[in-house]
């Protein structure tokens, strides 16, 4: 009987010991790789200045991030996920399926540029010029047709006579969504028929506003928006389309184009005149706080004046933060851990 306690008391142990090693002492934070160079700004940070280990930080895309952190509650899953554009309705549902609980942390605005190198020279371009460049079907004389321009000269003759090429995200990217929806679909609000449909049938639309042309004019380039810059240098003539911090931070190399009449640039985000920006959120499972160590912290450093206001280390890296009383507002939610409710 003493043996069969022993064994018992032996498997037990291991078995405590199975769950110490699956338990995670380090932060695993996924999402958008606009947010990437950020978040793992303040996770370098935070593992120098606290008593916690540097948070792995894993550029999958906002999609792909939501998808991963929506997926369940456990040291399996990830804690924090990175998004270039606000959580969707289907994957606020889906997390909450899982039952997990979102804290929203939104940390300031980005602009989406359409950029080219400084070997060429810098283009000025109308959201109804980006449309047509880009979407799937266009319309012509009337009728909704298979995108027929090969050339920029060719949407207006005062653009280049160059092939179009632009190198853009994946579907999976938040940047992607982002400019169909600010971009593509203000390029296509401009045409009367579009306009009309828009009234009448809001999906139809939205199939068209959105739909990226795939002829070989729009090359799907991943989730490394550094790849996109080493390739424009290679290819003066293309474009790419990426967050504004990778312009700022390669301004030497690679030049925005202006849209609508401004310029890609810090100020014009931040005051709302440069037509095509977004919001930038992480997200955090609130079950896994006091579970996995340093989340709670990991925020606190994230939210502190010194990393996300006008003097922080992120706007050396890009970020234009929120006006002050919303920077407030969002870091007192933050460090609270507010349930978002949608």
């Amino acid at each position: 009987m003493i043996k069969h306690s022993l064994v018992v008391a032996a498997l037990a142990g291991l078995a405590l010991s199975a769950t110490a090693a699956s338990a995670r002492d380090q932060i695993r934070i996924v999402g958008s790789s606009t947010v990437f160079p950020f978040s793992t700004a303040v996770a370098e940070q935070f593992g120098k200045t606290s008593d916690f280990k540097t948070p792995v930080v894993e550029s999958t895309g906002s999609g792909g991030g939501m998808k991963l952190f929506c997926s369940g509650i456990g040291v399996e899953h990830p804690d924090i996920t990175n998004a270039s554009r606000r959580i969707k309705a289907s994957e606020f549902e889906k997390c909450g399926k899982a039952g997990i609980t979102i804290t929203e942390v939104k940390i300031g605005f980005d602009g989406i540029v359409l950029a080219n190198s400084k070997a060429n020279e810098q283009l000025s371009l109308t959201k109804q010029q980006i449309f047509k460049a880009l979407a799937k079907k266009v319309p012509v004389d009337g009728k909704l047709v298979d995108n027929p321009y090969k050339m920029w000269s060719e949407i207006d003759p005062s653009l280049p006579s160059k092939k179009i090429e632009v190198l853009g995200p994946p579907p999976t990217s938040g940047t992607r969504d982002a400019f169909v929806e600010l971009a593509m679909e203000g390029g296509a609000k401009t045409f009367e028929s579009l306009a009309d449909l828009r009234k009448s049938d809001k999906k139809a639309f939205k199939a068209v506003a959105h739909g990226i042309r795939e002829d070989g004019a729009y090359v799907e380039a991943g989730e490394n928006d550094n790849l996109i810059i080493q390739k424009l240098q290679a290819n003066p003539n293309a474009l790419g389309i990426f967050g504004f911090s990778f312009l700022d931070q390669n301004a030497d190399k690679i030049q925005g184009s202006k849209v609508e009449g401004v310029e890609p640039t810090f100020e014009n985000i931040a005051d709302g005149q440069y037509g095509v920006s977004r919001s930038l959120y992480f997200y955090v499972k609130k079950e896994h706080v006091g579970v996995v160590p340093g989340i709670a912290e990991f925020v606190a450093e994230f939210t502190d004046e010194g990393t996300w206001s006008e003097d922080g280390y992120l706007v050396d890296k890009g970020l234009i933060p929120l006006p002050d009383a919303d920077r407030k507002a969002m870091g007192a939610s933050a460090n609270g851990m507010a349930p978002l409710s949608m």
